[in-house]
């Protein structure tokens, strides 16, 4: 496969994959209902964290030797901006502002080794397609989310709440159409995608007809929209199997429009004391959406800082001042929600995973052993702020963090060099372990498979991946 794929080629790949995914029929379970091996699951639900656009390793979960900026000093000298920060753990450090995370550790485990894949010239959307789908871009086939998997093999746990829901991201914003190629159900049908929320604080939004739209009015476009479907020539909605998909995703949000559940999504009942915790942005509302949808029985929660090119974690300058304000975003926030989760008897049965597609460095673009193209102009000697900071794409070392859900409590797996470069060395962990850790605490078999395009297309590629058997009780 040629790794150095630019973005036009990747959408036009992308493209193609979608509209094969749209004209193939029921895809066909390699394994007979009743004949998958049984796996015991020890989660219910799981919630996704996603730190989007490269959340530097060594300036939040596993810190190195703290150099304060000096003018004229040596970028090289510069493994982390901030001090390191007591945990709950003893002798486990975060960097300073992830303080109320660090409080929490005793319940959690935290993966220090996550090791990204080596794709050529480093393209976000890329790394974040791989993260979410489990297959390097492109594809001939359209590659289901894991969110998609898993609302698909379980369903949904409450039936009028969506078993995929996407929290936070946007598709107004810079890498749009590339961003959209994971968020799909691809070859699994639209009932099986998530369903998108891209504002938490007008999360009732999604769920209510339009502002100034009657009931009545609203009833009728829904019946059109229907006949439309049934009528329509063949093939304009696909295959009839995506055809009878997308009628079922309707009929889902229909059913949660005229639901009680709906007023989950409306965050102006959550008491003034607890909204004003989780009140640190679209992020912070996120986390607080996402409890309340878990209590009221979600599968699958996906709540993101939004990517979009040159903001939040994607650091290409100024690295140091973004990241407080992206520290003050997720801290108190994540800390609740783990809190809350736990004091309402629901931790034990969510599994919450904190992760992004790749770390950061001052000085290595890549890794160390397969660098790339530079993309991002920074000197040897810093003599302007700016360039203080984790600004260049690192893949060989990035931090995870994963509660509840049957995984270990205060327990901490992997290692990386405490000088540059800042690699793994000890239990390396990769995107497919990740993804059957995460399918073998839902109880989903490692052997799940569909035949698509006369093959089969397992959860993992080629379904040789493992779950990481240390990090579980």
């Amino acid at each position: 496969m040629n790794k150095y794929w630019n973005r036009r080629e990747f959408l036009q790949r992308a493209s193609a994959a979608t509209m094969a995914a749209l004209a193939a029929g029921l895809p066909a379970s390699s394994l007979m209902l009743g004949c998958k091996p049984k796996v015991t699951a020890s989660a219910d639900t799981v919630i996704l964290l996603w730190m989007a656009g490269g959340m530097a390793h060594t300036e939040t979960f596993d810190p190195k030797l703290y150099t304060p900026y000096e003018k004229g000093m040596e970028g090289n000298r510069v493994l982390s901006t901030f001090p390191s920060k007591p945990t709950a753990l003893d002798g486990i450090y975060f960097s300073e502002g992830l303080q109320s995370i660090g409080d929490i550790m005793d319940k959690g485990t935290l993966i220090r080794s996550y090791v990204a894949a080596d794709m050529g010239h480093i393209l976000h959307s890329r790394h974040q397609y791989h993260w979410h789908t489990c297959y390097e871009p492109p594809q001939t086939v359209a590659a289901p989310h894991i969110g998609s998997w898993i609302a698909k093999e379980l369903g949904p746990k409450n039936p009028v709440i969506p078993a995929f829901i996407d929290i936070g991201q946007r598709f107004t914003v810079g890498e749009a159409e590339e961003l959209k190629a994971f968020h799909t159900a691809g070859f699994l049908g639209n009932e099986y995608g998530p369903f998108f929320i891209p504002d938490p604080s007008q999360g009732l939004e999604s769920v209510r007809p339009p502002v100034g739209m009657t009931t009545q009015r609203f009833e009728r476009r829904n019946e059109l929209y229907q006949d439309l479907i049934n009528n329509s020539p063949i093939g304009e909605f696909g295959s009839d199997y995506q055809r009878e998909s997308l009628k079922r995703s309707l009929e889902q949000a229909y059913a949660l429009l005229n639901s009680p559940e709906s007023k989950a999504f409306d965050l102006s009942t959550e008491p003034k004391r607890s909204y004003d915790i989780y009140n640190t942005g679209k992020f912070g509302l996120g986390c607080l959406l996402a409890r309340r949808l878990t209590e009221q029985g979600a599968r699958f929660i996906s709540v993101t800082t939004e990517y979009e090119p040159f903001k939040g974690w994607d650091t290409h300058e100024n690295g140091n001042s973004r990241l407080v304000e992206m520290k003050k975003q997720i801290d108190a926030p994540i800390a609740q929600l783990i809190k809350d989760l736990d004091q309402s008897g629901h931790l034990d049965r969510t599994l919450i995973v904190l992760a992004s597609e790749f770390s950061r460095d001052m000085m290595v673009e890549g890794r160390p052993d397969a660098t790339v193209k530079e993309q991002v102009q920074q000197p040897d000697i810093l003599h302007d702020p700016k360039f203080y900071g984790m600004h260049r794409h690192f893949t060989d070392g990035c931090s995870m963090l994963m509660f509840g859900g049957g995984s270990k409590k205060g327990f901490v797996y992997g290692k990386t060099a405490d000088e540059r470069p800042c690699k793994t060395i000890e239990n390396p962990v990769k995107i497919d372990q990740i993804h059957q850790s995460i399918y073998h605490a839902m109880g989903i078999s490692p052997d799940t498979q569909y035949e698509i395009e006369k093959r089969p297309f397992y959860t993992t590629p080629d379904g040789k991946g493992e779950r990481i058997e240390a990090i579980f009780s």
